[in-house]
């Protein structure tokens, strides 16, 4: 690929992600509370296959299998010290997945420490989002998805991280919840609109919003994304539809087909880049590809 994503959405392209990754690791045996990551290392041949499936079902770009890899997360398994070769080889076992066909997105998650709560210091934080951004880029990646944020102070540290230790195109995403207003904001109070200048001013080249919400909900947010941001890419990754419980399990409802018909709310309200997380499949992926190309 002669260019990067940004340089894709600006020549007009509506680009499309990947869809979720925890639930196909279970789904290929990945026992309750085990280090999904350490499958990087133990699995391979089963994470490669993840991104291969999403490539084959038409993904443009895949994430890596590393959301959990950073140092806090790392250390609830004793795995702490195995950070950076861990990382290494989410980016590469995508990688090699991905080829010359895909750009490789690797995620980096929130490590589960509040700085309001003095639970760790911005020091701290800095350096463990660093060496996993240098991890992931020595494995291949082509951008950082930092994804699934709350506080801004964070995700913040994350993007500088990111900036100022390597080369990598930088994509981060909050989740947002619906309040009883009917207000979109995080856990932490963060509405939309208030990400956009402390994160680009930090070094995010695309913003966006992942998990907490269907599809039909993310054009809300997307909505105003878009009002707050004029001209910088919007990456959308939502669920297949608000989970169900059946039978004592969290069921996320929405069909391939029915995902898919919001593509074009989603576009119309500012998406450039779309993709599922949570509950979503190879299968919803195909459908949201078919349904960008119609729209072209």
């Amino acid at each position: 690929m002669n260019k990067n994503i940004c340089q894709r959405v600006k020549a007009g392209e509506i680009l499309v992600s990947d869809g979720a990754w925890g639930t196909f690791l279970h789904k290929n045996g990945l026992p309750p509370g085990t280090c999904p990551e350490k499958w990087n290392l133990d699995r391979p041949d089963v994470v490669r296959g993840i991104a291969a499936a999403y490539i084959a079902a038409g993904s443009q770009m895949v994430e890596s299998n590393s959301f959990g890899a950073s140092r806090f997360k790392l250390q609830h398994y004793g795995l702490a010290a195995m950070a950076a070769e861990i990382n290494a080889a989410a980016a590469r076992l995508s990688r090699e997945a991905a080829g010359d066909k895909a750009h490789v997105i690797a995620s980096i998650g929130p490590t589960g420490k509040l700085l309001l709560m003095g639970d760790v210091t911005e020091a701290e934080l800095y350096d463990a989002f660093a060496e996993q951004a240098v991890a992931l880029a020595a494995g291949g990646a082509d951008a950082c998805c930092i994804e699934t944020f709350a506080a801004i102070d964070e995700a913040v540290c994350a993007v500088k991280a990111v900036k100022e230790n390597t080369g990598l195109e930088i994509i981060c995403t909050f989740t947002f919840e619906r309040t009883l207003q009917g207000e979109y904001r995080t856990m932490m109070g963060t509405t939309p609109a208030d990400i956009v200048g402390p994160l680009t001013e930090a070094g995010a080249d695309i913003l966006g919003t992942n998990c907490g919400n269907g599809s039909e909900r993310m054009v809300e947010i997307v909505t105003q994304l878009r009002a707050a941001a004029p001209a910088i890419p919007i990456l959308v990754h939502a669920n297949a539809g608000m989970p169900v419980n059946r039978g004592g399990v969290d069921i996320f409802p929405e069909t391939p087909a029915e995902m898919a018909a919001h593509v074009p709310a989603l576009i119309k309200a500012g998406a450039n880049i779309i993709g599922g997380c949570c509950g979503t499949t190879p299968a919803h992926i195909t459908a949201i590809r078919d349904a960008i190309r119609a729209i072209k």
